[in-house]
This record gives structure tokens, sequence and C-alpha cells, in this order.
């Protein structure tokens, strides 16, 4: 078959499977193409962009939510999109859903804070929707080079959000901080990209694990420091989106500068697109094994076929068939064929959970001690992000020890992280929405200017108190749910590995968690103990009464209903581990 043939069935086979795939993200480019036509068209600016991004959104929260795919009990098939590119699994379809759903209650909260006016809507919502696509493309990166693209794509658009405080020095100067923090480490990652892939001889990740697998013992130590020297220089630009210590110098000031919702939308979205991005990046670089459930797709026997003529695109089943361990199970269409592929081995995953271990511990422990000191709420709150961001990040490198050894204990490991993630949307939005919404009426983020909250505003300081105890993870709220699931897979995976440096964290995770609870109770402490008469200048919108307060009340709700009933959010964080190894 000629080189054009093979490309031309290449195109139809993606295609065909483009909309189940890639549809939520379709979605989300035509919402943003339409209010660029109602900026544009006079006769159509008076139309809402609010209306608009709220319905577009939920259109693609129809599509990709994941009970339409977890619903079956057939395993969601994995596959692999723009010959490549991006892959298409359960993990997707979960962490897909997160972005789409935050970015609906993320429209609804701009509109009741009114940040941002009529004017600047348009802007302001195409910025934040290209984000959420470039972060979509975040958690299905299968590519060095859509990691790269993705990143950049959810970051240049961030930066310009911390600006939308027109006229605010602070404002402006968050975001000049946040685009030359955000530039060095883009360099700095992209250098380190060229490294792998000149090493590696590819940038598609399991071309790149079954390469490691193959000629990890044969390199020269010259050729080992290059290696070493590139993931490291590559982890730069994930530490940065993840707000990781020591990359995480420009979120205090970026929080305190920019927005109340330009901070939630940077703690909850971004953090979740970066984690999900770190997963991907681990283990597709720590692990060769596949299983294709069901026939192979089109996609992936056109994918083979254009690698077999042309030996250019570096398809992953001809990269990975090359260090096979030749176990091949086939029979009719109505079973299973299931590829197992020789794991890359216990040392390139050690070596990145020893990294990413480093990272997390250094993290949470820096980001809970240095939210003592603060006065201002968003700059306690940026703290507070970078050390969930650590919390969030213990559970990678007990996945990775898990996988050679245990690999159900494995997934549950990353499950634990995407349960966490699912509470921790409700914990940050909740918190940045009551900040927001308090600025509203106090006019300001001070948090002396919270004295005497309980008395004029019960409902609004209750719902407070308890997004901050669930930030620590006290029961019986759902930050505890998260905290416990997390701990206990750095348990699981101490006893079945042996590794002494996953009970130090474990050790660590729960000194953390002691000692942020000190820096909470002070919020607390101010909006209880406090009269605040001499503080106030305005009384605080009230519950029940109110837009703000019914938002309010709706975002603290799942912290409470979740500790009761969280098996629906656990069952789907489970289900979208089904084929991620």
């Amino acid at each position: 078959m000629e080189l054009h043939q093979l490309v031309a069935e290449s195109i139809a086979d993606t295609k065909a499977s483009l909309w189940p795939a890639f549809g939520p993200e379709l979605i989300l480019c035509a919402t943003i193409l339409v209010m660029l036509l109602v900026k544009l068209i006079p006769g159509l600016r008076k139309l809402d962009a609010f209306l608009i991004v709220l319905i577009g959104s939920l259109a693609a929260l129809y599509f990709a939510f994941p009970l339409k795919h977890f619903g079956s009990s057939d395993p969601l098939p994995r596959y692999e999109l723009f010959t490549g590119m991006l892959v298409y699994d359960a993990f997707t379809v979960y962490m897909r859903a997160f972005l789409v759903f935050f970015a609906v209650l993320f429209a609804l909260f701009t509109r009741i804070s009114g940040i941002p006016d009529r004017a600047d809507a348009v802007d302001f919502y195409c910025m934040v929707l290209g984000a959420i696509v470039g972060m979509c493309l975040m958690v299905s990166a299968n590519h060095l080079l859509v990691v790269f693209l993705a990143v950049e794509m959810a970051s240049v658009p961030s930066y310009a959000l911390a600006a939308m405080l027109k006229g605010r020095r602070e404002s402006s100067e968050a975001a000049l901080k946040y685009s030359i923090y955000g530039a060095g480490a883009a360099g700095v990652m992209l250098y380190g990209i060229s490294l792998l892939a000149g090493i590696l001889g590819s940038a598609h990740f399991p071309t790149m694990a079954a390469e490691l697998s193959q000629r990890l013992p044969e390199l020269s130590p010259q050729e080992t420091m290059v290696l070493v020297l590139g993931g490291l220089m590559t982890t730069v630009g994930l530490a940065f989106k993840l707000s990781a210590v020591p990359f995480h110098f420009w979120c205090p000031d970026v929080f305190e500068g920019a927005s109340a919702e330009v901070n939630a939308f940077l703690s909850v979205a971004s953090k979740g697109a970066a984690l999900a991005l770190l997963v991907r990046v681990s283990l597709g670089l720590g692990m060769t094994h596949a299983e294709v459930a069901g026939p192979p797709t089109p996609e992936i026997q056109t994918q083979h076929a254009i690698s077999t003529a042309s030996g250019a695109l570096a398809a992953p089943e001809a990269a990975l068939m090359a260090v096979a361990d030749e176990s091949l199970v086939s029979s009719d269409a109505d079973h299973v064929d299931t590829f197992t592929f020789r794991d890359s081995g216990t040392d390139v995953r050690h070596f990145i959970g020893l990294v990413i271990a480093l990272l997390a511990a250094v993290t949470c422990t820096f980001g809970n001690l240095a939210a003592y000191g603060q006065t201002n709420i968003k700059r306690l709150l940026a703290y507070s992000t970078i050390a969930h961001a650590g919390y969030m990040m213990l559970p990678i490198p007990a996945a990775l020890e898990l996988a050679g050894v245990d690999p159900p204990a494995a997934k549950a490991a990353i499950a634990s992280l995407a349960l966490y993630m699912g509470i921790y949307l409700f914990m940050n939005l909740g918190a940045f929405a009551i900040v927001a919404f308090l600025r509203n009426t106090l006019g300001s983020e001070e948090i002396a200017d919270y004295s005497g909250l309980v008395r004029q505003s019960p409902g609004v300081a209750i719902c407070l108190a308890t997004i901050l105890f669930s930030l620590v993870g006290i029961p019986p709220l759902a930050g505890f749910v998260g905290k416990f699931a997390i701990f206990a897979s750095l348990a699981e995976g101490y006893v079945s590995t042996g590794q002494v440096y996953l009970i130090v964290l474990l050790i660590l995770g729960g000194l953390n968690t002691v000692i942020s609870l000190f820096y909470y109770l002070r919020v607390i402490k101010v909006m209880t103990f406090e009269s605040g008469e001499d503080r106030a200048p305005a009384t605080p919108y009230r519950m029940l009464s109110s837009l703000a307060g019914l938002y309010t009340a709706l975002v603290t709700a799942p912290l409470i209903l979740l500790f009761v009933s969280w098996e629906s959010l656990n069952n789907w964080a489970q289900a979208a581990m089904q084929n991620l190894f």
C-alpha cells in the first residue's frame, strides 16, 4: 500500500473517532469562535458572553460527563489520536470532565462576583476556555511536543488573566512576574525535551519507554547523565505549573495581585491539569506494558501500518513490539487480544519516584510553614495551594513503586489522587468564592477585616470554617476522605515494596496536616472571637438572601455530602484507572 493511501486512511479513521474522543474540546473551541464573532459583528454585541460560555460549557460537560462513559460494564477502549500525539482512555475522560465541570461552576461564580464586567467579558471568557482546552490536551498528552504546546496553551492566557484588574499596579506586577517566570520555565523544559528526544530518538511516550527498556543498560555514563539532566529540566516546567518548591516564587505574588476569580481558576483547573500531566509523563516513561481490549482499533492498525511503511511516525505498537516478550494471546473478534510488553525496569520508576517524592515533601512542608505569617487571605490561600500540590503529588511515587509489584494497588494510588482532586475542586473554589464575595461587600482582602464575621453573617462564617477544616482534613468533612486515601496509598506502597522513603512521606504528610491546622484556625479565630467593631466598613453578604449566599452554600454542601456518600466519586476515580497501566 502506498504511503499517501495510508495517510488518507489514517485521516479517515481519525475523523471517525474524533467526536467521541475529542468532542468536548471541539465544543469549547466552537464556543470561543462564537464569542469572537459576537464581539466582531455589531449586531450581535448585545448578546451576553456569560450565557454563551455557560451554554457551551454545559454542552461540553454533557459529552464529557463520566456517567456516559463509565456507566457500562464494558471497559472503556484506549486508543491514540493524531498519530499517537494524544491518548483517549478512562483517565482522559475523568480529568476532562473535572475541567469542564469546573468551567461551568466558574462561569456562574464570575457572573455573581461581577468580574469580569460586560466590556471585558468576551476577552476574559475566551482566555479561560482557551486555557481549559490547553489543559484538556495536557491530561491526554502522549507526546513530549504536545506536553510543551499544551502547557503553553494553558499558561499564556493565564498570564493575561492575572492582569485583568486594569489600572491596578499589583495586578500588572503579578502578570509580569508570572509571564517572566513562565517563559523561563518553558525554555528550560523545552531544552530538557530536546535532550530526552535526542537520546531516545523519539518524543512519543510508549516509544521512549520501549527505548529505555532496551537501551538503558547499554547507555554510556555521558548519555545517562544527559538523560537524567533532560528529565530534570523537563520536570522544571511541570513543577512551575504545580507551583512546587522551589519553582513556586510566582504563586503568592500572583495570587495577591490577581483577582480572587483568577486565583480560583489557577488553583483548581491549572493544578488539576498539571497533576494529570505529571501522571502521564511519569507513568508514560516508566512503563511499557499495554493492553488492548477487543480487536485493535482502526487507529492502531493505521498507525502500525504507517510506521511499517515509512518508519518515520514512531507508532507505539511498532516500537513496543521491538521489545515485546513475544507474549500474544489472540482469538476471534468476540474475545480479547492482549499484548504484554516487558517492563522498563524498576530503576527508571524508582528514580522518577524519588524526584517527585522530594518535590512533594519540600512543597507541602514549605507551603504550610510559609502560610503562618500571612495577613492577606489570598496570600494565605496561595501557600495553602502550594501545600496541597505537595499532598496531591504523594500518591505518584507510591504508584510508580507499586506498578511492578502490585498493579491493582498502583491503580488505587492514582485513584486516590483523582478522588482528592474531585474534592479539592469544591474546597478551593468555595474558599476563593467567599473571598471574592466578601471583597465586594467589605472592600478588603485582609484577614483582620474578617473579624466579627460570625455575628454579622453567621452562614458565611460557617461555610468558610467548613471549607478551611476540610482543607486540613478533619472529619466529618470530605477533605478527610481524600487525605486518608492518599495516606493509605503510601502505607500500601511501603508494605508491598519496602521502600522506606514512602513511610517517610507518610509521616511528613501527617505532620504537615497538623501544622496546617494552626494557620487555618487563625482565620476562624478572627471570624469568631474578635469583635471587629472598628474594622468592618460594611455588612457582609448573607446566606440564602442573595445569589452569592446561594452559590456559597452550593459549593460548600458537597464537602459534607461527599463524606457521607463518597462512593460515586470514588467509583468514577477507580474506573478512570481501568486502562491507565
